[in-house]
């Protein structure tokens, strides 16, 4: 094991320093990475889900410096042109393009597929980061519970819909934002959705163990020649949907939490470097490095080949994908 491996493993044993910014700064220092500015990704498309803040919005930017063309979906028509023309105004480029869809809406979803699929014949990257964690219980237009909707059966729809360009980038790249919160979470299918018990930050992490149980039921599916799947942990960033529904954590992680810059800095360089990324499938990564998608014991109990099926199933229903 090399010098920074062991950092990074010493980093690992106590959860806090890894996920805070202090984490990130040893790793960005002891791993020698590669500045995201200094890549270039002119002549790809990139599609942003909750790109109008935070992770996303910063991702988005990010990618516009690199000069690729962004594609901005965002629920909110005038919020998401708003921030569309103030990243053009930073960046002096006009290479962006808005996407109104809120997806946990799957007609909506559909709609903004087609659209994508009109504009572009090839799409390079999708990165799915729409999302957010709500203490009361809400309801999608489908009827169901609208995490689930919006983080599971809308980026599952979306990814489906959109294969066919992404092959045409052979690979194409589909990454999930995910979050720390899955690794308590075991995997659910039929109680995915929470009813009465309904609780915010249950219903967020089950939300998110499915993601990066289905980024790796994706990669087992499509040939890693045409698309490849990652999913991701950003640490603990301070961004818009901490603030409002985290406030206690954030008031006592404070200072340490990472800026949505470098929560985002993984998520962009899984985008935009042609190395490790394009070389593996279906990985989930914290800081430029694979991860395990278990902590527990009890999660681990929980994935088995049995559920995964059933998982793959009933999403694939929810979205009113056949043959997925």
């Amino acid at each position: 094991m090399d010098g920074a491996s062991i950092v990074d493993a010493l980093l690992e044993v106590p959860v806090v320093p890894s996920f805070t910014r202090l984490g990130f700064d040893v790793r960005r220092r002891s791993d020698h990475w590669t500045s995201l500015s200094d890549y270039r990704m002119d002549g790809r498309t990139v599609l942003v889900t909750g790109a109008s803040s935070g992770l996303g919005l910063a991702a988005a930017e990010q990618f516009v410096r690199c000069g690729a063309t962004v594609l901005l979906l965002g629920r909110d028509a005038a919020k998401t042109q708003r921030v569309s023309d103030e990243i053009a105004a930073r960046t002096g480029t006009a290479g962006l393009e808005v996407v109104v869809a809120d997806m946990g809406d799957l007609d909506a979803v559909r709609a903004a597929a087609e659209l994508v699929l009109d504009r572009h014949d090839r799409l390079d990257v999708l990165v799915h980061n729409a999302g957010a964690l709500t203490a009361d219980r809400r309801t999608a237009p489908s009827g169901m519970e609208l995490t689930v909707a919006s983080q599971v059966v809308g980026p599952f729809l979306l990814t489906s819909l959109l294969l066919p360009a992404l092959r045409e980038s052979s690979p194409g790249r589909v990454i999930t934002m995910s979050s720390g919160g899955m690794y308590s979470a075991a995997l659910r299918v039929t109680d995915l959705e929470m009813g009465a018990d309904y609780r915010g930050s249950e219903q967020y992490a089950r939300a998110k163990r499915a993601q990066v149980t289905l980024n790796e039921m994706w990669a087992e599916r499509e040939s890693a020649g045409d698309v490849v799947f990652h999913s991701m942990h950003p640490g603990w960033a301070d961004t818009p949907g901490v603030r409002d529904s985290l406030p206690t954590f954030r008031k006592v992680v404070g200072p340490l939490l990472r800026s949505a810059e470098q929560g985002a800095d993984t998520l962009v360089w899984l985008a935009a470097d042609d190395g490790v990324p394009t070389q593996s499938t279906g990985r989930f990564w914290l800081d430029r490095r694979p991860r395990s998608i278990h902590r527990l014991p009890s999660t681990r109990r929980s994935d088995t080949p049995r559920r995964r099926a059933e998982l793959w199933q009933w999403v694939s229903a929810a979205a009113g994908v056949s043959g997925a």
